[in-house]
């Protein structure tokens, strides 16, 4: 028996892997009389009841034998189940007969499928095929896929036949809601809320003032505002003005806004009377919508700039620009047209969405989730409610949600984990769509057994392809020890799985998730190499032109036909539903004068709490607490909170493996950063449970 381990890295040509397989093999005679006992006493590998402990799958080749199969020619045969004792998790054994090959597939029933196994023998004899043909193409590019495999593949989750209209606008399908019904309650925010009357009108009127400022055809207009009504109107006026809205979180550094802005060359930026004054904005003309005199012009009678304004635009025109975490250190602006959000919210095929729907939007503008939260109420004649505060908080959500009747409701995997251990005693919600990272099957159990009639619905995507990708409805009776799939494509959403090459992978085979349909953006503003790295022509397209979004998500399609995800390719990761790209992070403490060596990562040292935190060697001998928290803070005044890591540890050497690289399996956790120079004991029954608490849920030793 032989134990062969192929290197694939840099994908060779086959005839390449061939001649390194026949030189590992010659190589391994050198060691044929080594006893087997003296290899398992010198590995000393984990043992195991479960598979063996070197291999799991045994190829073997027999000798020419008399007689024939009655085979003609080289060709596979499916045996069909037989008898026997699989002694591998799955075997192929060949056998040499005067009229060919005969192969024949063992495999464990408890890993396997049968129809998974067919599938792999078919797919095998087409790689056969293929090297037969073309041995010097690239192993990653060798075909692998039947005809009919291929058409499946590509029909079964190519995008389906659109059931909104395409031609149309944001703002256009707006104006037509508000013919159907204009004094229906459009948005709520407290005590306060708008008709859609009242919110068209006020919107119109903005819009004609920015029109008057030059605002026209894509202009792109700053929104620095805190969740609001004029928030809305000042989204509704850009989009009529013709122009397209670029979400500034208000909470961001300025060294960070004042970047987005210059990237943007943002001219116009509507915000509110407490942030007008901020240095960042220099330069710039700004409009504070809750300005007294503003809001009153704006909210005054009816008159001649309540129309709306007579601006036609294509669904291709840009609707807006949010920024995302950069790995260059850079935050990027993706750009999404009108059509995308159309698609997203009209007619959807995952949550009805109609006048009946009361939604809640609790996301940052900035977060892509908000598109749907704005929109699929607003475009359906629904309602929409404003969560008051910037950061969503259990207790107080489930106020809202009781108090005004919420029945759809979308929150992060991080937010709706915390949410399932404290459900509203009493609410109407109907729909719970939760994403933006892993979701915990254990979370959605607790809300479905919590909130009987609810359905939860697991909603994937990236904000290159508007908001969600794929949806998946989450049945009762789930097993938890599973991890939850993403569903299939949307409407107007098709989804690829690529290998090397653009080469379709087969079913149930790891690949790069790929977007194609109209949710796909139409690129990065200003990055035309990353554009073109990213958004690509769509190899299988039937529309001349038609372009994907390579994710750089990694999955597999299951055998239910749902999409399961599997990690990343790159070092971006999801924390607490942000997109964060650790390069950004490792990028801005390199440049600090006292660092030689960095590294960022993502710890889960308790389950289910994920925090960035940052490794760094000095340039020169420092103390390292002062030095840790100087770098916090430098941090703290060019990137939004959520990329500033929880904890930064200086080290005299990063850890290396044997190859060289980072090892960061060796990164030593974190020390929690608190203050301990004098520890005083609890004296009392309840300073000692107090502090018991405390260190349970800090995750230290000693509290004082």
């Amino acid at each position: 028996t032989l134990v062969l381990r192929n290197d694939l890295s840099g994908n060779p040509r086959f005839v390449e892997l061939l001649e390194a397989s026949k030189q590992t093999i010659l190589d391994a005679y050198a060691h044929q009389h080594v006893p087997f006992e003296m290899l398992v006493e010198e590995l000393k590998p984990e043992r195991s009841l479960r598979h063996s402990p070197f291999f799991q799958i045994l190829f073997t080749l027999q000798n020419k034998e008399q007689g024939d199969a009655g085979l003609e020619g080289s060709r596979l045969e499916w045996g069909g189940e037989g008898g026997g004792v699989v002694r591998f998790d799955l075997e192929l054994s060949v056998r040499e007969l005067d009229a060919g090959l005969l192969l024949s597939w063992w495999y464990k029933q408890e890993l396997f499928l049968a129809s998974t196994i067919e599938r792999l023998a078919a797919s095998f004899e087409v790689l056969l095929a293929g090297i037969l043909e073309r041995s010097e193409t690239k192993v990653g590019e060798l075909p692998l896929l039947t005809a009919a495999q291929r058409q499946e593949l590509l029909s079964e989750w190519r995008e389906r036949p659109a059931l909104y209209p395409r031609e149309s606008s944001i703002d256009e399908l707006f104006a037509a809601q508000v013919e159907r019904s204009p004094d229906a309650v459009a948005a709520v925010l407290e005590e306060e809320r708008l008709t859609y009357r009242q919110l068209d009108e006020r919107a119109n009127r903005l819009a004609h003032a920015l029109l008057a400022q030059g605002v026209g055809s894509e202009t792109l207009v700053g929104l620095c505002m805190e969740r609001s009504l004029e928030m809305l109107v000042g989204i509704l006026g850009i989009l009529k003005a013709g122009g397209a809205y670029v979400p500034l979180d208000p909470e961001y550094p300025e060294a960070r806004l004042a970047s987005m802005l210059e990237d943007s060359g943002v001219a116009v930026v509507l915000t509110q009377s407490r942030l007008a004054g901020r240095g960042c904005f220099a330069g710039r003309r700004t409009v504070a919508l809750d300005d007294s005199g503003v809001a009153a012009r704006l909210a005054e009678p009816a008159c001649g700039n309540c129309v709306n304004p007579e601006k036609k635009r294509q669904s291709s025109a840009l609707a807006y620009v949010i920024y995302t975490s950069g790995s260059t250190g850079q935050p990027k602006g993706v750009m999404v047209e009108h059509r995308s959000v159309i698609r997203l919210v009209i007619h959807p095929d995952f949550v009805p969405l109609n006048e009946k729907t009361v939604m809640l939007q609790a996301s940052s503008v900035s977060f892509d989730a908000a598109t749907l939260e704005i929109w699929g109420p607003l475009l359906n004649g629904g309602r929409l409610v404003l969560y008051p505060e910037r950061v969503p908080e259990v207790g107080r959500l489930n106020v809202q949600l009781e108090r005004h009747g919420v029945n759809t409701l979308w929150l992060t995997a991080g937010l709706f984990e915390q949410w399932s251990y404290q459900l509203p005693r009493s609410s109407e919600l109907e729909w719970v769509l939760a994403g933006g990272d892993v979701v915990d099957p254990l979370a959605v159990a607790r809300v479905q057994e919590g909130l009987a009639g609810v359905e939860v619905i697991n909603g994937y995507g990236p904000t290159e392809n508007t908001t969600f990708t794929t949806c998946y409805s989450i049945p009762r009776g789930l097993d938890t020890h599973q991890p939850l799939p993403l569903g299939r494509p949307i409407q107007g959403t098709g989804v690829y799985l690529l290998q090397e090459g653009s080469a379709l992978a087969p079913l149930g085979a790891v690949g790069e998730i790929c977007a194609v349909g109209d949710g796909v953006a139409r690129g990065y503003l200003n990055r035309p190499e990353l554009t073109a790295e990213r958004f690509v022509e769509d190899p299988y397209g039937e529309v001349a032109g038609s372009r994907l979004y390579r994710t750089g998500d990694l999955g597999r399609w299951r055998v239910d036909g749902t999409l399961e995800f599997l990690g990343r390719l790159d070092d971006q990761v999801k924390v607490r539903g942000f997109r964060v790209e650790l390069g950004e992070i490792e990028a801005h403490l390199a440049s600090q004068p006292s660092v030689r060596e960095v590294v960022v990562v993502v710890r889960e040292d308790r389950a289910g709490e994920k925090r960035l935190v940052g490794y760094v060697v000095a340039s020169e001998s420092l103390d390292r607490r002062s030095l840790a928290g100087d770098l916090k803070v430098a941090l703290q005044g060019v990137l939004p909170e959520y990329l500033v890591p929880s904890s930064i540890v200086v080290l005299e050497s990063l850890p290396l493996t044997a190859n060289g690289k980072v090892d960061r399996a060796a990164l030593p956790a974190p020390e929690a950063g608190y203050a301990r120079d004098e520890y005083v004991a609890p004296r009392t029954e309840l300073e000692r449970l107090l502090c018991a608490i405390w260190e349970e849920v800090l995750g230290v030793e000693r509290v004082g």
